[in-house]
């Protein structure tokens, strides 16, 4: 048989696929703003780039712009701009961007996503079509829905995005025998686990967590110096039996700890969200990922397995049984040296698989 055609990237895929790249920056970064990138194109190439990088600074669109001002301000008037995300049309911490995209010049917008925002969606190309500005919606849509998933979620339900992450054994355990070390994993996929809390605004734990390994829960691995700011640590406990000693109360984020008494699972991340935490990742232990999944909480898992029996212990999804099996979608396998970390969406009874 003939190997498959290939299907050649048109320009605006292209140009939004460098957008992207900018998007990508602010990941982490912009609660409870969206992480946005923007280019703007002229003459078949890039005048200006730019992304969001932090709530209350400029969008990406007025960085982009400020940037093409810079180097290229005789090209910016009659260019085109890319952006993840329909530029927003009313007043916030900073201005409409749709108003300093009129300002500059600008001739066409290219955007991938809708504002899943209300106050924001589908408004922009009504205003730029009577200011004469040629619009195009929905380039590489599902690539610039993906990276704006926990605002999508938040700005919609008021519930934070969860992202659900274990490291286990082949039989299932997150804890060893008596008297062997506690951890589970190889050094490398701890350190892609630990990478992700560069991502959330939350870190969930429970109380037993804390007593048993006296975690962190910090920025590590390269991470200082990123603008970053550390994640909340949130720990559930019914009986308020935390040692005072543990590393969350007297290291230097000391103020970064939550401890929420007596609240179980939903009420912490409907209180979360309430708050503006767009993100949470829970890293434990086994009851409280137990109550993740039965409850239909989680949005994205990363779970990490490595090539031994515990025979005991606790397993990764402790209490009750599941009312039924859960099964991931858009899997991704990466072997982590001889551990491997299984990535995807969970697909809940009653949901359309994507």
């Amino acid at each position: 048989m003939p190997p498959p055609i290939a299907h050649k990237e048109t320009p605006d895929q292209h140009w939004m696929h460098l957008a992207l790249d900018q998007a990508q920056l602010g990941v982490g970064l912009t609660s409870p703003n969206p992480p946005v990138g923007a280019i703007i194109v002229a003459q078949e190439k890039v005048i200006g780039r730019g992304y969001h990088h932090k709530a209350g600074e400029p969008h990406a669109e007025v960085e982009a712009i400020r940037d093409a001002q810079k180097t290229n301000p005789k090209l910016l008037r009659g260019s085109t701009i890319y952006v993840t995300l329909e530029p927003c049309c009313t007043q916030g911490r900073t201005p409409a961007c749709t108003e300093a995209i009129k300002a500059a010049g600008i001739k066409r917008v290219v955007f991938g996503a809708h504002d899943p925002n209300p106050s924001h969606r589908e408004q922009s190309r009504s205003i730029f079509m009577l200011a004469g500005i040629e619009v195009t919606a929905g380039v590489l849509d599902e690539e610039c829905r993906a990276i704006i998933r926990p605002f999508a979620k938040w700005i919609t339900t008021g519930l934070p995005y969860v992202i659900a992450k274990a490291g286990q054994s082949l039989d299932g355990r997150i804890t060893r025998p008596a008297g062997e070390s506690s951890l589970i994993t190889n050094d490398a996929a701890r350190a892609h686990g630990r990478r992700l809390r560069m991502r959330v605004d939350a870190i969930l734990v429970g109380a037993e967590t804390i007593r048993q390994d006296n975690p962190q829960l910090t920025l590590r691995d390269g991470s200082s110096g990123s603008g970053k700011l550390q994640p909340w640590r949130v720990v559930l406990t019914r009986s308020g039996d935390i040692p005072p000693e543990s590393q969350i109360f007297t290291d230097a984020f000391k103020d970064r700890t939550i401890i929420m008494h007596g609240k179980d699972l939903p009420e912490a991340l409907a209180l979360l969200g309430k708050h503006g935490v767009l993100s949470v990742l829970i890293e434990g232990g086994g009851i409280v990922l137990g109550q993740a999944f039965r409850e239909q909480l989680v949005d994205e898992v990363y779970w990490y397995i490595a090539p031994r029996f515990c025979g005991g212990g606790r397993p990764s999804l402790a209490g009750p049984a599941l009312p039924a099996s859960i099964e991931l979608q858009n899997i991704s396998v990466r072997p982590m040296g001889d551990n491997v970390c299984f990535h995807g969406f969970p697909v809940w009874p009653g949901t359309v698989q994507e």
